[in-house]
């Protein structure tokens, strides 16, 4: 069978200092750090055998995108199916303290953590992400693409192809800053599943990994 890797990459950090939940929100562009993440990322590709770059049409997933095609001499595409989730708490702060959770009202909209009750349901997530990444894998068929999007979409796409519940703590997701999640595929079926931090050295630096997760 033909053998070919999508790198699923989330993007680096986002220019935020309002510090809220900015989603799908527009003109989210990444920070100074974020383009050297993106960077950092790229020159960790430099070699291999990419022939496609996707992204989400969100800014931040843009800009993440622009270094790796430039790296590979390729136009970056772009596919709605990577974007960020969406959620209800959308352009507020949730940060603990900062009242979004603690606020009687929003009490209804946290009911259920499973689906969830508060934004996109985590099985359309997950299923529209495999949709874009065989789409990925069809365009670099027998080489490697690049598909840019976010993180809970990528732990959660993660999540499913190993077959695990979709619901989960977002405080232990394996999904860090201009992180690489590669899926190895044999034919249309994934074989193995691959995890790396080339800007590692970058995100230690960044405010958005010590005082959150980020999108």
């Amino acid at each position: 069978m033909t053998k070919t890797t999508v790198h699923v990459f989330r993007h680096g950090e986002v220019f935020n200092p309002t510090k809220i939940l900015y989603g799908r929100l527009p003109d989210f562009h990444l920070s100074e750090l974020g383009h050297q993440m993106a960077k950092a990322a790229a020159s960790a590709l430099s070699g291999r055998d990419v022939t496609h770059v996707v992204a989400s049409p969100l800014e931040r997933a843009q800009e993440t995108a622009e270094p790796i095609s430039a790296e590979f001499k390729l136009e970056t595409a772009t596919d709605v199916r990577l974007i960020e989730s969406a959620n209800f708490f959308e352009g507020k702060r949730v940060s603990v303290g900062d009242g979004a959770f603690s606020n009687p009202r929003h009490w209804w909209v946290l009911r259920d953590p499973i689906t969830p009750s508060w934004g996109e349901a985590y099985l359309a997530i997950a299923q529209r992400m495999f949709e874009a990444v065989q789409a990925a894998r069809v365009a670099a068929e027998g080489h490697e693409a690049v598909c840019v999007s976010h993180q809970l979409p990528i732990w959660t796409l993660r999540r499913y192809v190993e077959g695990k519940r979709l619901w989960h703590d977002p405080r232990k997701r394996e999904c860090g800053l201009a992180s690489l999640t590669s899926f190895r595929f044999e034919g249309s079926k994934v074989v193995g599943i691959d995890y790396s931090e080339p800007a590692a050295h970058l995100v230690a630096l960044s405010a958005t990994a010590k005082t959150a997760k980020g999108a």
